[in-house]
């Protein structure tokens, strides 16, 4: 199977300058990726901690531990590989890393060769990412590798007849730190007992929103102390149910703030074109000094990126977008607020919404009814609203100190 997967790896390299003509997205990537060695390269002979995460969901993971490594004053340089361009083009700059690039193609050259320059002290994959041939390198070269805040799956390769080629790969990692107990019990069920369960570390980052200053005045005038609704990372899936309920259902006592996945200005322009009520975006505010519109308009338009976190600790209800087809986004960041969160039924893959739906500080809809009669109720009933959100809060509380566990580890390895 490696041979199969290899050749693989192979075509995607001939295909992917052709493929990224369309797609710009992969332009990114192709573009991206031709510094990656150049890069790195500027890491030769020093001691490095590598972090591999596949897209910005994963780097969020990562950042309680690159904090906690530069708080603690260890001396060591940090790389960041991103495999989605997504992730690396948002995350690019980020302050704390000394190299942030692509990770190339995972053919046996490139790993071979990455592994050579980088020779990290130690090597930590962020929840998923299973890269056989790097894998098998590092092995080769006895660096001390983790998995954090692991999930598996028994559908994964690892659990098949078949995936035995995956299954030696994994014999890289020198310790898994996983989310769960179901996981936990898969890695054993293959033979895999340097495993445990230390949770997320995403909840100790998100915990630590509440001690900085969210307060926004543009948001705070927007709001105007009337009942708000924030929907974060929105789709069009998404934007459709909120449209219609903002034209059809909406009071005058209630406002929107919606910060879309999407900011491209067609995009924008066609959201804002589909709701007859006043509103306003961020541009708009920021360039064209609209602040005298905020308060007289009910819906606000975020068209820029970087500031829903401080949005959500004005909001007395969220919507997260992505449940309903596209991939659910970060329920955490308005949970660790307080408020309740509504997001799409398509959750399954997402431990935090399957453990929060099931407690009730999360509630999955699938049409434009569940999302009407939801927000109805939220709103009118304010009892069952803080309930809501009070159990969203408790649940950060209860699922703090991955971080402080991994960094034991890693203060005891590097």
């Amino acid at each position: 199977m490696i041979y199969a997967y290899n050749f693989i790896v192979l075509i995607a390299s001939l295909c992917l300058p052709i493929f990224a003509k369309f797609s710009k997205k992969l332009q990114f990537f192709v573009a991206g990726g031709k510094d990656t060695f150049t890069k790195i390269a500027t890491l030769k002979n020093e001691q490095v901690i590598w972090f591999h995460a596949s897209s910005l969901g994963e780097f969020e993971q990562a950042i309680p531990l690159i904090e906690a490594i530069k708080s603690q004053n260890i001396k060591h340089k940090i790389l960041v590989t991103f495999f989605s361009p997504s992730g690396y083009q948002i995350r690019k700059n980020y302050p704390l890393a000394d190299v942030i690039c692509y990770l190339p193609l995972d053919s046996k050259k490139n790993a071979q060769k990455f592994i050579e320059i980088v020779n990290p002290k130690i090597a930590i994959f962020i929840k998923y990412e299973f890269w056989p041939n790097l894998l098998n390198e590092l092995k080769k070269k006895e660096i001390k590798t983790i998995l954090v805040s692991g999930i598996l799956r028994e559908k994964q390769l690892f659990f098949k007849g078949y995936g035995g080629f995956m299954r030696s790969a994994l014999q890289a990692f020198h310790y898994f730190f996983v989310q769960d107990q179901n996981s936990k019990e898969l890695l054993n069920s293959i033979n895999f007992k340097n495993v445990s369960v230390a949770g997320d570390t995403r909840f100790d980052r998100v915990s630590k929103i509440l001690e900085q200053e969210n307060a926004l005045d543009f948001i705070n005038e927007f709001k105007d102390n009337k009942y708000t609704i924030v929907a974060g990372s929105t789709w069009q899936e998404d934007e459709a149910l909120l449209v219609n309920y903002i034209n059809n259902k909406a009071l005058e006592d209630e406002k929107f703030i919606i910060a879309p996945h999407n900011i491209k200005a067609d995009a924008i322009l066609e959201l804002q074109k589909s709701i007859n009520k006043k509103n306003i975006l961020y541009s708009d505010v920021i360039e064209n000094n609209a602040n005298l519109s905020l308060k007289e308009s009910q819906v606000f338009i975020i068209d820029t990126i970087g500031i829903l976190t401080k949005i959500y600790a004005a909001a007395d209800l969220a919507y997260v977008g992505g449940g309903l087809k596209t991939g659910l986004h970060n329920i955490l960041e308005p949970a660790t607020f307080g408020i309740p969160v509504l997001i799409g039924n398509q959750y399954s893959k997402f431990k935090e919404a399957v453990d929060l739906v099931k407690i009730g500080g999360c509630i999955a809809i699938k049409n434009q009814k569940e999302f009407t009669e939801n927000l109805v109720h939220l709103k009118n009933d304010e009892n069952f609203r803080k309930l809501t959100g009070t159990i969203n809060r408790k649940y950060i509380e209860d699922n703090l100190g991955a971080t402080s566990i991994i960094m034991n580890y890693l203060k005891e390895n590097i």
